[in-house]
């Protein structure tokens, strides 16, 4: 912005010169030869100050560029350093979230063959038990069978007397 004031500053000087000179024509009670002599001054003297105002914003232009050219570095630094942060926190979060993983895992494959283990161990238990009741019918059916046949035979034996 000072940039733009100082701008300004010199459009009005020439200007004004410009303007000054045209009155100093009409209005100045010295000769042509003086008078040409003072615009030539004045328009010398505006040269010098277009000048020394090109040097100022030269040398003003250069600073920034070097200041901008400082803060661009700095800056891409800075990034740099966040993306080399960002990078090592994503690295510690993959490598904790892998190991969690492998953890839950190896409890769930643990816990599967538990499982299994616990059904293999009842599925033993209800063969031993449909083997252990199969035995009990048949010798059940068979103390029946032998009741049954003895009853017969005394039913026959009651018969046999009565005849």
């Amino acid at each position: 912005m000072s940039d733009n004031n100082n701008l300004s500053f010199v459009t009005g000087a020439l200007i004004g010169s410009v303007v000054g000179a045209a009155l100093a024509l009409v209005f100045a009670p010295k000769s042509g030869r003086e008078i040409r002599s003072d615009i030539n001054r004045g328009t010398r003297q505006a040269m010098d100050r277009v000048d020394d105002f090109r040097v100022n914003v030269q040398e003003k232009g250069t600073v920034y560029v070097d200041q901008a050219k400082i803060k661009g570095s700095e800056l891409k630094e800075k990034g740099t350093e966040f993306t080399k942060e960002v990078t090592e926190k994503t690295k510690d979060v993959a490598t904790d979230v892998t190991s969690k993983s492998k953890d839950v895992a190896k409890d769930v494959k643990e816990k599967s063959k538990a499982v299994v283990d616990k059904a293999k161990k009842v599925a033993d238990k209800a063969k031993d038990l449909k083997d252990d009741t199969t035995e009990e019918l048949k010798e059940t059916a068979d103390n029946i069978k032998e009741e049954v046949e003895e009853a017969t035979e005394n039913i026959k034996d009651e018969l046999n007397k009565n005849e």
